[in-house]
């Protein structure tokens, strides 16, 4: 008998076993992916729910009859009022302090650098409270910082000031952080080019550096208004009157209880949300 040759038959079989394995190869990874991408999309969505759904649901189960008589109220309009410029006086002064800080660390080298990072970010981890209190013990009237301001007629118990410093302690670090990165991304061969052709330190400053880095800036402050505009622990201690809004809705939830603070923290809520989302178009415009 003449022997059959298998030599062909074997290669072609090899080869579509081949392309079966790198095929099972490439759908185990397809599906790898897909449970991963699954997965972590199941937990992202647990999470935005998590900060979606009860502000929500606070908002649309409120009457807008109901917050229009909110609106009505004095004590309401004037607290929120008071909360929006006790913020923005608050980001003022951290803006025009904290920005040479930013730009200092991010453009210069010093001993004791990673300390004073760690300082401006202390009062995130602080709580505020104790924030508050710590204030007290500097700008209290009983101590120096304190009688020195009381001299020309500045008291921080009870007043504005006291609101603005507890809104500057605890919200001043995302500026100064946010401004940093920001100047940490300005090439400084553009800043040295300016230097060369006899630009000083401010010119420089003003033409170069400051608006290569506006947007961080600004971001910056978008966050230190908001953050500071949602104060409680510090301002309750340092000033519990004038009344800021969060102070309010936590008066009126202890006195009234749930169905009389719901008005005033929806209303505040919106007015966070309409600020926040008019100043990030604002920047996305300006990145486009």
């Amino acid at each position: 008998m003449i022997p059959k040759k298998h030599g062909p038959i074997s290669r072609a079989t090899f080869l579509s076993s081949d392309k079966l394995i790198a095929n099972g190869i490439r759908c185990l990874r397809l599906l790898t992916n897909v449970w991963f991408r699954g997965l972590f999309l199941i937990l992202g969505g647990l999470i935005l729910l998590f900060i979606i759904v009860p502000v929500a649901k606070m908002i649309f189960a409120s009457s807008p009859a109901i917050l229009i008589d909110s609106l009505r109220d004095s004590e309401i309009t004037s607290s929120i009022i008071l909360t929006l410029y006790a913020a923005f006086l608050a980001t003022v002064i951290g803006f025009l302090l904290g920005v040479p800080l930013a730009y200092l660390l991010a453009k210069t080298q010093f001993p004791g650098k990673r300390l004073i990072e760690g300082i401006i970010d202390l009062p995130l981890v602080i709580p505020h409270s104790a924030a508050g209190i710590a204030l007290l013990f500097v700008f209290g009237r009983h101590y120096f910082v304190g009688q020195a301001f009381d001299g020309i007629g500045v008291r921080f118990l009870d007043s504005l000031a006291g609101i603005v410093i507890a809104m500057l302690f605890v919200s001043v670090p995302f500026l100064i952080d946010s401004a940093k990165e920001g100047f940490q991304k300005v090439d400084p061969r553009l800043e040295k080019v300016a230097r060369t052709l006899g630009a000083t330190p401010w010119r420089t400053f003003a033409r170069i550096s400051f608006p290569l880095a506006r947007r961080s800036i600004t971001a910056g402050c978008i966050l230190m208004w908001a953050r500071g505009m949602s104060e409680f622990g510090a301002v309750i201690i340092i000033a519990y009157h004038p009344m800021i809004a969060p102070v309010l809705v936590y008066e009126k939830f202890e006195t009234y209880g749930l169905d009389y603070a719901r008005p005033i923290a929806v209303i505040l809520i919106l007015i966070s949300l309409f600020v926040f989302v008019v100043l990030r178009l604002l920047l996305y415009r300006r990145e486009r």
